[in-house]
């Protein structure tokens, strides 16, 4: 895995709502210590049909965090929106219909240029797997089409959000998750991180930590998959050598 720039400072998380709570009501202690004293936020909609519900939605949401929301898709300058912003938060929705938006609007290099620069970057579900090299991790339909598969690329490694243990008492013949990313794992060499709901991962000052109540599963081509606890910085687990993996505090 290539070095994450120590300027990046990301929060990806698995999933926006979570089953018997509200839209990021699981996540808000993370955004909140994330944004830190920041006050505004621009919200990437682009995963979605009805962007201003989408909008209003967050809007609200995050108000309740100390956050101000500009949507996107409200602004006529977007590259001046992206250059001001204080905090990216980029939603979640279908991956193909949101990568396709970044790409008509020409907003890929824009935005890396911002993280690059140190602005904080939120993506939830489809607004994590942007943040990777590609899309080819997503299970959305691809009712869109990009111009390319290519995404934002601000960490090297795939996110595969959702992540659901095989089910041994399942009746379901189809795939599971673990066997769909052994399947990319046959043509890519990225590695790629099985993200559970609840979970998120922090990345700041080049490392990668696993936040939120579960662990994680880590899958590299050619070895066997990796479990590890919620608080372990992932970087060390791909590197050439696995070694044990530290805990955060």
């Amino acid at each position: 895995m290539g070095r994450i720039e120590g300027t990046k400072q990301l929060l990806l998380i698995s999933n926006s709502t979570l089953h018997g709570s509200g839209y990021l009501d699981h996540a808000e202690k993370e955004i909140r210590d994330f944004v830190g004293g920041r006050t505004n936020a621009l919200f990437v909609s682009y995963a979605v049909h009805d962007r201003r519900a989408y909008a209003a939605k967050a809007e609200e949401r995050l108000r309740e965090m100390g956050l101000s929301v500009t949507s996107i898709h409200d602004v006529s300058n977007m590259l001046r929106a992206v250059g001001e912003a204080e905090v990216i938060f980029v939603g979640g929705g279908n991956t193909f219909r949101l990568l396709k938006g970044l790409h008509d609007h020409d907003l890929l290099d824009p935005i890396r240029q911002r993280v690059a620069a140190g602005v904080p970057y939120i993506g939830s579900s489809a607004g994590s797997i942007v943040a990777c090299p590609t899309l080819k991790t997503t299970k959305d339909m691809p009712f869109v089409q990009p111009p390319s598969f290519e995404a934002l690329g601000l960490v090297p490694f795939q996110i595969s959000p959702h992540y659901l243990d095989p089910d041994a008492a399942s009746t379901h013949m189809g795939e599971t998750q673990e066997e769909r990313i052994m399947q990319f794992l046959e043509e890519n060499e990225t590695p790629v991180v099985g993200l559970r709901e609840g979970s998120s991962l922090l990345v700041r000052e080049g490392a990668v930590v696993l936040k939120g109540p579960n662990s994680a599963r880590i899958f590299r081509r050619g070895e066997n998959a990796v479990e590890v606890p919620s608080g372990s910085n992932l970087s060390p687990v791909f590197d050439e050598v696995v070694s044990p993996i530290g805990r955060v505090a």
